[in-house]
């Protein structure tokens, strides 16, 4: 039987954020349990390789598709993180919300049936306030994106936007309904280091020119961001704080511009090929309104990174595994 903490099940294990949640949970003594879509066919020694993870860390083969198939992992559980996620923006919009939702609400099923769960913590997507159709300078959690004013506008990647907007929605009432303890936590782009094999779309997407792509630079002039050990630390205190309720925002205070990014580059690493000055200050594209952490921050979660700390903790990361 794991002693420690207690065993947690982390869906998505594969990816930039759940892998570094696992690397914080084996660290802080959790055991844990990960799903992937590909196990054991894929090497997935980044993972098996964590300090600890010979002894705490098991991976399952599971598939959103067929949510029965999450048993063996969350079963003994005391908490879900569910992260995974349908990431094919290219699929009609109907057909990636129902799979996100129904694969979604399979786990809270599965954790529920299990008897052993306490909570499960959905990681949700800030899109999910961010198009409320509202000209606001700050969002917090009581603000909802509006399905019609995505239709309508058609913003970057709508059709996931639409499904992790019905997903959280659904996520929360199935929770109430059900007396199962769900909270969500409502993240920006996030940026920092990272082990999984796969350059982090957040990255690529906030840094594009770093990687020789120019054509992306108008889609956000600025955003809001967090640290990804930060996001890592947030998921670990809202399963150890009972008082935790309802949803939560998880981001720094105000946005960064891509001309400020630039700047942080410039002045950090100039062996790098940067964009020209004036054509960044005259980005058209989404801006993205600031995000409010007070709910979070009222809990007593306190956040260890800037905006600085998470560029450069991003970049190292992606020279030393060769993506620059």
């Amino acid at each position: 039987m794991a002693e420690g903490k207690g065993i947690v099940c982390v869906t998505g294990g594969t990816g930039f954020i759940a892998s570094m949640m696992i690397k914080r949970l084996l660290s802080d003594g959790y055991y844990v349990n990960t799903t992937t879509r590909s196990a054991p066919c894929k090497d997935h020694s980044f993972l098996t390789n964590l300090p600890d993870a010979s002894e705490k860390l098991k991976i399952f083969k599971a598939d959103l598709n067929n949510p029965e198939s999450f048993y063996p992992a969350i079963e003994g559980c005391k908490w879900v993180f569910h992260t995974a996620t349908p990431m094919d923006w290219e699929e009609e919009v109907d057909i990636l919300s129902e799979r996100t939702v129904n694969g979604a609400l399979g786990v809270l099923k599965v954790s529920l049936n299990s008897k052993t769960v306490k909570k499960v913590v959905f990681t949700a997507s800030c899109t999910n306030v961010t198009y409320s159709g509202e000209e606001v300078d700050e969002l917090d959690e009581s603000y909802w994106s509006d399905i019609d004013f995505i239709n309508k506008t058609k913003p970057i990647n709508w059709p996931y936007s639409i499904s992790q907007l019905l997903a959280e929605k659904a996520v929360l009432e199935f929770g109430e309904k059900h007396g199962l303890d769900v909270v969500t936590l409502v993240l920006p782009f996030v940026i920092g280091p990272f082990i999984c094999p796969k350059l982090p779309l957040s990255i690529q997407m906030t840094m594009s020119w770093l990687f020789g792509v120019y054509d992306e630079l108008g889609v956000f002039p600025s955003i809001p961001i967090i640290h990804v050990d930060d996001v890592a630390r947030a998921h670990i205190f809202m399963l150890e704080h009972p008082n935790i309720k309802g949803r939560y925002i998880c981001s720094l205070s105000g946005t960064i511009s891509m001309e400020e990014i630039a700047d942080l580059v410039r002045e950090n690493y100039p062996e790098f090929k940067m964009p020209i000055l004036d054509n960044l200050k005259e980005i058209k594209g989404e801006r993205t309104p600031s995000l409010n952490s007070k709910k979070l921050i009222d809990a007593g979660f306190v956040f260890k990174y800037g905006n600085k700390k998470a560029f450069e903790d991003a970049i190292q990361c992606c020279k030393a595994n060769g993506h620059l």
